[in-house]
């Protein structure tokens, strides 16, 4: 039997010499990591609090923190209030800015969490995507979230400075 990386084909493990885990597929053994099933109310969970722990511990905290600072250099005289509307863009945009960093400041630890839900990667686009991933596919064309040994092997060695 073989799989596919890229155009190549890999020899892997006999029937006989396979591990316990793998279940037989048409075509070939199936990756028994690739399979992990994940519940959608426990999807939900994990989304829900990170709503919520991004809202309460990041979100808030940063937008009335931005909003305080914003009004004290006006009160200061540091920064001018509008004479149409007076402080009050300065505090929404402040507010608005805050809110938005403390929500983006939280996606790390929200990503942390559905890893160890189980869920790898993301959509697969964006700075933190790993589209070069050094997995291999199955035949269904569906990703592995492992390196099997036999890709181990067979992947090009890492530049030092990726090391």
């Amino acid at each position: 039997m073989s799989a596919e990386i890229s155009g190549q084909t890999v020899p892997t493990e006999e029937p006989a010499a396979a591990g316990s885990g793998s279940a037989p597929i048409k075509g070939g053994w199936k990756c028994p990591l690739s399979d992990a099933h994940v519940h959608r109310e426990d999807v939900r969970k994990v989304w829900k609090e990170c709503q919520e722990e991004s809202f309460w511990y990041r979100a808030l905290p940063l937008s009335l923190g931005s909003m305080a600072v914003t009004g004290g250099l006006i009160y200061q005289g540091i920064w001018k209030s509008s004479k149409r509307f007076g402080p009050f863009p300065k505090l929404a945009v402040a507010g608005i800015l805050g809110f938005a960093v403390g929500k983006a400041s939280y996606v790390g630890t929200c990503r942390s969490k559905f890893q160890e839900l189980g869920i790898q990667g993301g959509p697969g686009i964006g700075p933190w995507s790993k589209r070069d991933h050094p997995g291999h596919r199955h035949r269904e064309g569906r990703p592995c979230h492992h390196v099997c040994e036999e890709c181990k092997k067979n992947a090009p060695a890492a530049p030092a400075g990726q090391a």
